[in-house]
């Protein structure tokens, strides 16, 4: 930031300097503050619920900043990143400051797009033990490369109906201890209320494949491209969805879907596992009537996965001069206490900044939950995560991945063929 200063402050004087010769006769009479006229507008792209977090903290910047105008262009999830994979490829129409979830942060990982924050004038590592460690690690490449500053991130928690699990006879453990407990607590749950165990068995299949990854693999491709897909994680992930679906277990409903909140609001859906954020959406819009029916608890099988997150980020082809102040202002969003609390408390995004999980916020009860003060085991949860390597084509492999399991549930496919099948369609797009 050093460097910046003096950068912003050679540019004052040479601005003034501009001024002062430009023809107009000096008022030394009485001296009299003069209003800048001269102001910066930052282009900052996002999505929702980015975008409400960015125009809430705009007059806490405007204080500090009240040259630098900043212009919000929202576009929803997909729309958002396509159009970012455009604007880089084609380095036109790029904005000051970018938005990036962490599902899509692996195709532009790969790429020359993103400016380093590693180096300097940025020098971003410097601040690396400030942030949880795994959100960091996720924006950095094998290369030591940091191409983005995260913001919030989605501990994962299993959500259940106290109600649901009363009815069946069953505790909280009966969930928790195994996955194949899990799915057996499934059975008991769906015979004496009728409610599903999960919205879909892809669920499952989601979170099992992020457990068990050995140092250096990635979800889906290894350090050196080499699809994983053959492996005991895939398959035990397959069989337990398989199991799922066998028992009529699952919904057979996709997430942010309308059958999907209405499961919710009719208590039709008995678990969910997700990110802690979705606690706040049940509670403020998707099932609000369900307040006190639910809890959190950490994942089956002493698991730990995350769900979710966002990062900031600048072009390498951006506006050079306006780097200094965009790099400011991602800074005053991921690193200002104040801004990472608000966002939490407005918007449920989880603080990927340390030093904003400390706050008493954390010690309250939720009502939602029935009082209890889940935000402690969701900083804990956010704690024991650890990251992956993120590659440009899993955004692809989710896709063969899920249409693979599609037909094991629904066609009867056999899972080693299924996985064989998967296998062999990522060879062949890895490298490209």
């Amino acid at each position: 930031m050093r460097q910046w200063a003096r950068w912003l402050s050679a540019v004052a004087l040479t601005l003034g300097a501009s001024q002062a010769g430009s023809g107009v006769a000096a008022q030394t009479s009485t001296p009299a503050a003069v209003p800048s006229t001269v102001t910066t507008t930052l282009t900052v792209a996002a999505f929702p619920a980015i975008d409400e977090i960015v125009r809430s903290a705009l007059p806490a910047w405007k204080a500090l900043h009240p040259d630098v105008d900043v212009k919000i262009v929202s576009r929803e999830l997909n729309d958002h990143h396509t159009a970012m994979t455009t604007a880089l490829s084609t380095a036109k129409g790029l904005p000051d400051v970018m938005a990036l979830e962490v599902g899509y942060l692996g195709r532009f990982a790969q790429g020359t797009g993103l400016e380093d924050l590693s180096v300097p004038p940025y020098n971003l590592s410097v601040d690396k033990s400030r942030f949880v460690t795994y959100a960091f690690d996720q924006a950095t490449t094998p290369k030591g490369a940091v191409l983005a500053v995260p913001t919030d991130i989605g501990p994962g928690a299993l959500l259940y109906r106290t109600d649901l699990l009363a009815r069946a006879g069953l505790k909280e453990s009966d969930l928790t201890t195994s996955w194949e407990g899990y799915v057996a607590a499934g059975v008991k749950i769906k015979a004496a209320t009728g409610a599903y165990l999960m919205a879909h068995a892809r669920d499952m299949k989601d979170i099992l494949i992020r457990t068990g990854l050995e140092p250096g693999e990635g979800l889906f491709f290894d350090k050196d491209s080499r699809p994983l897909v053959n492996t005991p994680r895939f398959v035990r992930a397959f069989e337990l969805a398989r199991a799922v679906r066998r028992q009529q277990l699952d919904a057979k409903v996709i997430a942010w879907s309308s059958d999907w909140s209405e499961g919710f609001k009719r208590g039709g859906i008995a678990t969910q596992m997700s990110g802690a954020w979705l606690a706040g959406h049940l509670n403020t819009w998707l099932a609000p009537s369900t307040r006190g029916k639910w809890r959190s608890a950490q994942l089956p099988e002493g698991a730990f996965a995350a769900y979710g997150g966002s990062f900031f980020a600048i072009a390498r082809h951006g506006d050079a001069a306006r780097k200094p102040m965009a790099y400011e202002f991602i800074r005053f969003m991921t690193m200002n206490r104040t801004q990472q609390l608000a966002a939490f408390k407005a918007q449920d995004a989880f603080p990927a900044l340390i030093d904003a999980q400390t706050d008493p916020f954390y010690d309250l009860p939720l009502p939602f939950l029935g009082g209890q003060q889940a935000r402690r085991d969701w900083r804990e949860a956010a704690d024991h995560i650890r990251a992956f390597p993120v590659h440009k084509q899993d955004n692809f492999a989710k896709e063969v991945i899920d249409t693979e399991l599609d037909k094991v549930l629904d066609r009867g496919k056999d899972i080693p063929t299924a996985l064989a099948d998967a296998q062999r369609l990522l060879l062949l797009r890895a490298h490209r």
